[in-house]
């Protein structure tokens, strides 16, 4: 079973560093409350880590 990563948006990224803006782009986010399901690699968690304090994480067992 393949673990798998529901990350939300849950605040805007108004005035936010534009490295943190091009992170929640390419995790496929834009709006607060936005969802979505990515696979669990290292490469997306260094993403998370990079905007943590923008986003929530639930682990999601498939």
């Amino acid at each position: 079973m393949a673990k798998k990563l529901k990350v939300t948006q849950t605040k805007s990224v108004i005035d936010r560093p534009k490295g943190q803006k091009l992170t929640i782009e390419a995790l496929g986010l834009g709006r607060p409350h936005y969802s979505v399901t990515k696979n669990d690699t290292p490469q997306i968690r260094g993403m998370i880590k990079k905007v943590s304090h923008l986003v929530k994480v639930e682990e999601i067992e498939e």
